[in-house]
């Protein structure tokens, strides 16, 4: 069936010259304007000429944002998120033609993001929701038309202050979760994120069947892929201890909230996250070796796990015996 309600709309999906041939897709308002436009395109192919929408493909941006998500974007995670994005952000730029979309266009937009007070990653994030649309809409010939942001660069992020608790940080942290915390969840959650690295949402979204044999299997991941981490046997019995099905209820509020109690501060953005720093930090200062924290904390490049590297003891005695002041005493000496 080549003509189907899509919405509110009437879509034409069709291949004019066989499966082999270019896929042509167009909304109309009604069916009988879906019907003319089907019957012109055939009959041009059967006079052996392609049909160009260059002159006649009018679909706003939203327009094609809504066709992205369907044939791929609603199969992602958090899908409805990213949509929603998209259509504030369409709307917020005057919903253009998508075919006369151009570069000035996000630029502009972007800026008074950032001068509302949106982080540059906030508005990077979006540069790359923008390019998949279309790139995604191209490869499969549903545009006929090149990403036009495809040559905008994005804003050049300062690394963050990776921050980390010490032993004496983490004994407070937890001893204040003891006398004020009412929630039974949040000082497991917490226990699991310094003993695996796993984000806080990984932790609260387990299911009693992911632990076994003294390993957690995490499978609402960022990344999409499930990662096993090994767990000592005392938590592994606590947490079955604790009970079975899903096992936690959303807590992260309540530990930020606790965190807040504790005599430090650490930095903006990092409350949950600072338990995944800590683990990390913390294998590094031990010995740990860096392709292994690469595949426990599940990251896809190394080079997020390098911000880790400098950690690692022999990197730190390194830097005091090769360092030119050191040299220049031993010098002396002779």
């Amino acid at each position: 069936m080549t003509i189907k309600k899509d919405g509110e709309k009437w879509l034409v999906d069709i291949y004019p010259q066989g499966r082999s041939g270019k896929r042509i897709r167009k909304k109309f308002d009604t069916k009988i304007e879906a019907q003319r436009f089907e019957k012109l395109v055939l009959s041009k192919a059967f006079d052996g000429k392609e049909w160009n929408p260059s002159s006649s493909d009018n679909r706003k941006l939203s327009d094609i944002f809504s066709e992205w998500y369907q044939i791929h974007g609603k199969h992602l995670s958090y899908s409805k998120r990213r949509l929603n994005l998209l259509n504030y952000a369409a709307e917020a730029m005057e919903d253009p033609i998508a075919r006369q979309f151009k570069p000035e266009h996000f630029l502009k937009y972007r800026e008074q993001r950032i001068q509302s007070g949106i982080s540059p990653k906030a508005v990077n994030n979006l540069l790359g929701y923008i390019n998949a649309v279309f790139n995604e809409l191209h490869r499969n010939e549903i545009i006929d038309y090149e990403n036009p942001l495809q040559n905008v660069r994005p804003i050049k992020i300062k690394e963050r202050e990776l921050s980390y608790l010490d032993h004496d940080q983490i004994k407070e942290v937890f001893d204040t979760l003891n006398k004020v915390c009412k929630n039974p969840h949040v000082i497991l959650i917490a226990k699991i994120c310094l003993s695996t690295g796993c984000r806080w949402g990984e932790a609260q979204s387990l299911h009693s069947r992911h632990i076994k044999n003294q390993r957690i299997t995490f499978t609402d991941t960022k990344s999409g892929k499930n990662r096993t981490v090994p767990i000592s046997d005392d938590l592994e019995r606590e947490i079955h201890n604790h009970g079975s099905g899903q096992l936690f209820t959303n807590s992260e509020e309540t530990f930020r909230r606790t965190l807040r109690m504790c005599s430090f501060e650490v930095p903006k953005g990092q409350a949950t996250h600072i338990l995944r720093h800590t683990f990390a930090s913390h294998f590094m200062i031990n010995g740990g070796n860096i392709l292994s924290l690469q595949r426990i904390l599940g990251h896809s490049s190394i080079t997020m796990t390098m911000r880790y590297a400098h950690l690692a003891p022999d990197h730190l005695q390194e830097a005091i015996a090769f360092n030119p002041i050191n040299n220049l005493k031993g010098k002396k000496a002779h």
